[in-house]
């Protein structure tokens, strides 16, 4: 089913405004994030740094507002921001002392345009490219208050197949983890922001909650969609490769 087929069964109303969590230190990117916070480091072989692939995917998904939270380096990310030529209105927070991931997406969430209205959110060092229409359409046929997309990343080691003899019969270079990850991408229902914690994490205090109310969903992104967190290095280097091909 498309995701218009899906919208139309649902009758839910497009989702144009997100949040972008970006005041992370992000110290196991170091030295890239010396001078830069993390979703400024750049895809090599792009000219383009993280955020700016999120706002351009965010703006084809029919997003139309965003409040990008800032912290560490904010400065650096706003003059970015300020200077580049943006397919939506971008809005910024800065929070002056950590808050944590459910504080921050709290305090962001109360300059979004339209706080009687769903919003998309997602952590600012995922590079991705999914139908968000799709998930939001998911996210309302049940009737969910929260929903997170689900990745199945590659284990980045090679894995040893063998039968149940012990006899070995075959090497596989990174496969799929057969367990599903909260991929950083979410579809909120306007009542989720007061459920938010002022400071702390949701994923221990709200989505167990939430959980336990079966108002939680989980929507696995396509087989063949691209994700990838860029957390290391390494992520930016296998990023540039995936990319190349």
């Amino acid at each position: 089913m498309t995701s218009a087929q899906l919208s139309a069964r649902s009758g839910a109303a497009p989702v144009t405004q997100a949040v972008i969590l970006a005041g992370g230190q992000g110290s196991r990117l170091r030295p890239y994030t010396d001078d830069r916070p993390k979703p400024m480091v750049e895809i090599p072989g792009t000219g383009t740094p993280i955020i700016g692939h999120q706002l351009e995917w965010l703006a084809a998904e029919g997003v139309t507002n965003v409040v990008v939270s800032c912290g560490h380096l904010a400065e650096v990310l706003q003059d970015w921001l300020k200077s580049a030529e943006l397919p939506l209105s971008v809005t910024t927070v800065v929070e002056t002392e950590p808050l944590g991931r459910g504080g921050g997406l709290r305090f962001a969430a109360a300059a979004l345009p339209r706080p009687e209205e769903p919003w998309y959110a997602t952590n600012g060092d995922i590079w991705t490219r999914f139908s968000l229409r799709e998930m939001a359409a998911f996210h309302e046929e049940r009737h969910a208050v929260a929903t997170l997309a689900l990745a199945r990343p590659r284990i980045p080691w090679g894995v040893v197949d063998t039968d149940k003899f012990g006899h070995v019969l075959d090497f596989i270079e990174a496969p799929p983890s057969p367990y599903l990850i909260n991929a950083g991408v979410y579809v909120f229902a306007p009542e989720f922001t007061a459920m938010l914690p002022e400071v702390g994490d949701h994923e221990r205090t709200t989505f167990p909650r939430l959980a336990r109310e079966h108002r939680l969903a989980g929507f696995p992104i396509p087989q063949g969609a691209y994700w990838r967190a860029i957390d290391t290095a390494k992520d930016l280097t296998e990023a540039a490769k995936e990319l190349r091909s």
